[in-house]
């Protein structure tokens, strides 16, 4: 178990000494244990409301201080927007919440302390791109409403053979012919050179390498857990990213060339 391990209290600006164990529910705004910031309404202008932001807590373990910051940003509302290009709409979005999230961690009035930020990040691949690849860039057929002409639907069919469809993709339908194979296949391995989100930040957060499938969308119901909804093109929406200085807690006793790594004990990965 720990020992005397102590949280930030974000309005007396000092660590106080956690006994026993704290559940907070329904309404937190009173925890001064936390920093809760919903993000600014003109990052997602499409939207009338969101509660999308971010929650941090500050700790001391050992003498060792740092930040988990837990954090929400916005899904992508529209397949037909997401394949138009890279980076879409919504990645734009996530950029700027995400930027914001950063920027205001570092120029706000505590201590800058090393920080882990995990969360559903809602980063999603590089759509268009995958429906290239998986599609062998056939051309798309479009189905129209008979009512305002708005496009419902987009078929790629195999360009050896029209009957049969590769891809069927609407606004919130993305269905493979062989979703499950294609996507679990080698922990879809395949998908990651476009999985481009995160390397936008590469300059300030740093990742571990994935080794699993992509985080979502599973089904909901427990006898198919593990099998795709067949709503959004499966990405790593769910991610664990570290400042530099964390990297540094967790690569003790190296600098950025990552010599000789010597991990921090499993005091932080316990809590």
């Amino acid at each position: 178990s720990l020992k005397n391990p102590q949280i930030w209290d974000f309005q007396e600006c000092r660590f106080l000494p956690v006994t026993g164990v704290e559940v907070h529910s329904g309404n937190i705004e009173k925890v001064l244990s936390k920093e809760k910031v919903k993000f600014p309404q003109e990052f997602f202008p499409e939207c009338k409301w969101s509660r999308k932001g971010f929650m941090r807590t500050r700790w001391s373990l050992h003498g060792t201080v740092f930040d988990l910051i837990n954090i929400h940003l916005f899904h992508d509302e529209s397949n037909f927007i997401a394949m138009e290009s890279f980076p879409s709409l919504y990645t734009r979005n996530r950029q700027g919440a995400l930027d914001y999230t950063l920027n205001r961690i570092q120029n706000d009035k505590y201590d800058k302390v090393p920080f882990f930020i995990f969360g559903d990040f809602n980063f999603r691949l590089d759509t268009q791109a995958v429906v290239e690849k998986i599609t062998r860039k056939a051309p798309p057929v479009q189905v129209k409403s008979g009512k305002n002409g708005d496009v419902t639907k987009v078929l790629f069919r195999d360009p050896k053979d029209e009957n049969r469809v590769v891809l069927t993709v609407e606004r919130k339908v993305f269905s493979l012919q062989d979703h499950e194979e294609a996507f679990s296949r080698n922990n879809g391995k395949w998908l990651q050179e476009h999985d481009r989100e995160p390397s936008l930040f590469k300059d300030r957060l740093f990742e571990f390498d994935i080794a699993f499938p992509p985080s979502y969308p599973f089904k909901e119901d427990c006898s198919g857990a593990r099998s795709y909804m067949h709503t959004r093109c499966p990405a790593w929406c769910d991610r664990i990213l570290l400042s530099k200085a964390a990297r540094a807690l967790v690569y003790t006793g190296t600098d950025e060339s990552g010599e000789a790594p010597r991990r921090l004990p499993n005091v932080v990965w316990r809590l």
